[in-house]
């Protein structure tokens, strides 16, 4: 369900932002919902980043509208930045500071913080205490700059790439704070490029192209765009595949499994091609003990949008 304006915790209409000749974000519209997970993607240059630094007031757009919590990010900057928590690429600490020295100053500067002994461990970050930023690896000082991001207890928090460099245990912990922070109702606007982080952590997944959406919903919604991809047959035994031949269209292709018995459609799927499958088999006297449709995933979707060319 889209959030009313009114119940928004970030609501952009229209934005524009030009860079010179270039036009980095053309005319977007985006409203998160308290309490949602919204992820930005993209591929390089489509927009995401500029369109997070407008929201978080760090640029000026040259025209529509942005409300955070209901105010202008740029004319009430303070009061924005006092309710919400940023995640930047750069790290944001100051290289010669230890981890454990770099929190609890955060932290001082809120009037009811979490506690950050108990961010620490969560996020990993117990065993390195006296470590200079400087000092800690990739993974570390992003682990650290999400436990900036979300200390002071913020209502909408941006995270920009938050797993970039993590390990697998790393991410999962990172997984399970941005699900932490959606079910205490604070809002989450991510940017990444990693498809099954979108489907595993976001309510609405908005993808962008050239500084404008291309597409938005929800990722199991996005992946039954258009139809499925193919069907996967099983029978009890050996099957021919000429025998499907009178069952499917020129659109349509058999492959072979990797195993005995089993045969692949690859082609659009209709309620009408799977009744002439099970059709042609019932009179050739196979036994089918499995069919299932392949649907497109996530990534599927984002290629099939933005193209499979580097940007």
């Amino acid at each position: 369900m889209t959030p009313s304006t009114d119940s928004a915790a970030l609501q952009v209409d229209g934005l524009v932002k030009t860079f010179g000749d270039t036009t980095a974000v053309a005319g977007l519209d985006l409203t998160l919902g308290r309490g949602q997970v919204m992820a930005l993607l993209g591929p390089n240059g489509a927009g995401k980043t500029t369109t997070v630094e407008i929201c978080e007031g760090f640029i000026r757009p040259d025209s529509g509208t942005v409300r955070v919590l209901g105010m202008d990010p740029v004319t009430e900057r303070q009061k924005v930045r006092n309710r919400i928590g940023m995640m930047l690429q750069g790290g944001g600490a100051y290289p010669g500071v230890r981890v454990g020295e770099m929190v609890r100053l955060v932290a001082s500067y809120y009037a009811d913080p979490l506690d950050p002994d108990w961010l620490m461990t969560e996020l990993g970050l117990s065993d390195h205490l006296r470590t200079p930023y400087r000092r800690l690896s990739g993974g570390q000082q992003q682990r650290l700059s999400l436990a900036i991001a979300v200390i002071g207890r913020p209502e909408l928090v941006f995270l920009d790439e938050p797993t970039a460099g993590l390990d697998a245990q790393a991410r999962l912990a990172v997984w399970d704070l941005v699900r932490a922070l959606r079910r205490d109702g604070v809002a989450v606007l991510l940017t990444t490029h990693l498809m099954d982080e979108a489907a595993a952590l976001a309510d609405e997944v908005v993808i962008v192209d050239r500084g404008r959406r291309v597409a938005s919903g929800a990722p199991a919604e996005l992946e039954r765009t258009g139809t499925a991809e193919g069907v996967t047959l099983v029978v009890d035994g050996e099957l021919d595949p000429s025998l499907l031949h009178g069952a499917i269209g020129t659109e349509h292709t058999i492959v072979e499994g990797t195993a005995a018995g089993v045969l692949e459609v690859h082609g659009p799927v209709s309620p009408g091609l799977m009744t002439s499958l099970c059709g042609e088999l019932e009179r050739a006297g196979v036994q089918l003990t499995s069919l299932a449709t392949r649907t497109r995933s996530l990534e599927e979707v984002f290629l099939d949008l933005t193209g499979r060319d580097l940007r």
